[in-house]
C-alpha cells in the first residue's frame, strides 16, 4: 500500500492554514515546525496507512508529537483521504460529516 495518492479534504486544508497562521502570529519558527511535522506525518501515513489506530467508518488517527493536533484520515484502495487536522482540545468529532 506504500505510495498511495494522498487527497486532503478542503476543510482539512483550511484547518492546516488556520493553524499555520495562528502559530506564525506567535512565532515564525513554531509555524515552520508545525508544517514540518505535518509533512512528516503525511509521509508516514503514505508509507504505512494502516499503522495508526482505527476508528469508525474506516478512519485512522495519527497524533502529532509536538503539537496538539491529530491527522484524521481514511485509507482506501488507491487514495488516502485526509479528512481533518483536528485540534486535540476542541470540538471532538466535528469532522464526522466529512465521511
Amino acid at each position: 500500500m506504500a505510495g498511495e495518492r494522498l487527497e486532503i479534504h478542503p476543510e482539512a486544508l483550511e484547518e492546516i492554514k488556520s493553524a499555520v497562521r495562528w502559530y506564525r502570529e506567535r512565532s515564525e519558527s513554531a509555524a515552520v515546525r508545525f508544517v514540518e511535522e505535518f509533512d512528516e506525518a503525511v509521509a508516514l501515513i503514505a508509507q504505512s496507512p494502516n499503522r495508526w489506530p482505527g476508528g469508525r467508518n474506516g478512519t485512522r488517527k495519527l497524533v502529532l508529537r509536538r503539537f496538539p493536533f491529530a491527522v484524521i484520515y481514511r485509507p482506501g484502495t488507491a487514495t488516502i483521504q485526509v479528512l481533518a487536522v483536528a485540534h486535540g482540545h476542541r470540538r471532538p468529532g466535528y469532522w464526522k460529516d466529512r465521511l
